[in-house]
């Protein structure tokens, strides 16, 4: 994953949204040596000895003396690198969360505080400082949104990340390398590799020197569960005992991660696919279903993809049909349709099976995404199950603390859990 950072340094507006790195040094002052006119025979009075000014201090005095508004955000940005540079990690995070809770209309200053947030591992910090420039846009930042994206990928808070990553992607239309190189990580990470894959080779037709991308592409088959690929470009296995290879065992699958459509409906997949990033609904519905009247009904990943489309479409039953079969045919190969369809019947107050789908989530991801177990303590909490939802909230808590991550929120949200555990 990248991430556009900004250093913690000083950070000079250069441009309309672009920046540039400044570095400065700690002011000097040399204190002159005096004398006074005495007698010889007396002696001299001893030199000032040189001084070197506090730049902490001096930045909060400039800091106090500055009107609040973009020129004083600066200030204390390079504040919060002068005390990142002091190893006060607690004070530059403070100084960044004050920063971050003023009424001044800074989107600049705000993305730059979300990057410094990232920096030091406050993923919560950063999200709320990225949120505030992209909103004083009015939507119109796609760094910011890229960024954002990229904090919420790390926490595992994928449906989020999309948004971000296609917002993104659609202001700049979809030639944002940065962007598609996330969302292709974002898709890996839920197992769906060609729609990874697709990503990027979009970034290498863009910028044919990016490095990450093609690495990606290479490993591929490392970081998923499903491609999918035409016909046209894979070859019918040959024998040699045979006058022709057979027929794959599978209707349309050749290995547990491979799934092979001819030309036209790996064209209608494409079509659907480009239709669904442009908001094309209706279209991207007719092309998903085309394909799915071509093979038999059921193509997982179309199934999938078009469960979605109907969600934004608000066809709340088609989009449940279409998940039921994915997670019951295909579940340990797609188990993001498990999730999907926890949020479907929770939303329509189903918890018990909003439950099952949410644990059988968690349980097929395991720490790869822990966020999948905070909606099994919700609905459990939901349902009167205290105790089984401090038991989920514990574990997700764990596991992101050996990875260094404590929310904010944890102590207060613990402990109202056990408050509630032990009236139960």
């Amino acid at each position: 994953m990248r991430i556009e950072f900004l250093s913690l340094l000083l950070i000079v507006v250069v441009g309309s949204g672009s920046t540039r790195i400044t570095t400065t040094e700690p002011q000097t002052g040399e204190a002159k040596q005096t004398t006074t006119s005495q007698p010889a025979a007396k002696p001299s009075p001893e030199p000032v000895k040189e001084t070197r000014s506090d730049p902490v201090a001096q930045l909060r005095e400039q800091i106090d003396a500055a009107t609040p508004g973009p020129e004083r955000n600066t200030l204390r940005l390079k504040l919060v690198g002068e005390l990142v540079a002091a190893n006060k990690k607690v004070d530059a995070l403070a100084e960044l969360r004050s920063l971050v809770n003023t009424d001044v209309f800074d989107p600049q200053g705000f993305y730059n505080a979300g990057n410094a947030f990232a920096r030091l591992g406050d993923n919560e910090g950063a999200i709320q400082a990225y949120r505030k420039a992209i909103e004083q846009r009015n939507g119109h930042y796609t760094r910011a949104l890229n960024n954002l994206g990229v904090v919420l990928l790390r926490t595992g808070r994928w449906d989020e990340a999309s948004e971000a990553f296609v917002s993104a992607l659609k202001l700049e239309g979809f030639r944002y390398p940065e962007a598609s190189y996330n969302l292709g990580r974002l898709y890996a990470a839920r197992g769906e590799n060609d729609m990874a894959v697709r990503e990027w080779r979009r970034v290498l037709a863009l910028d044919p020197q990016h490095a990450a991308a093609a690495d990606a592409l290479a490993h591929i088959g490392d970081e998923g569960r499903v491609t999918v690929v035409s016909a046209k470009s894979t070859p019918e296995p040959r024998s040699n005992t045979q006058k022709s290879a057979p027929k794959v065992a599978a209707r349309n699958s050749v290995s547990p991660k491979t799934l092979v459509l001819d030309p036209v409906s790996f064209d209608l997949l494409q079509r659907a696919r480009s239709q669904t990033e442009k908001g094309k609904t209706i279209e991207a519905i007719d092309s998903y279903q085309r394909l799915l009247s071509r093979e038999g009904g059921y193509f997982a990943p179309a199934n999938l993809e078009l469960s979605l489309v109907f969600v934004t479409s608000k066809r709340y039953e088609e989009a449940v049909s279409n998940l039921q079969m994915v997670a019951t045919r295909d579940g340990s190969h797609f188990p993001i349709s498990y999730y999907h369809l926890g949020r479907l019947y929770e939303s329509r107050g189903d918890l018990k099976e909003a439950e099952a789908c949410f644990t059988q989530t968690a349980a097929a991801f395991g720490k790869k995404n822990v966020q999948f177990l905070l909606d099994v303590s919700r609905v459990r909490e939901k349902q009167g199950n205290f105790k089984g939802a401090l038991e989920a909230m514990e574990s997700y808590l764990t596991t992101i603390g050996e990875q260094g991550q404590q929310p904010a929120w944890s102590n207060e949200r613990l402990t109202a859990l056990r408050a509630k555990a032990e009236k139960n």
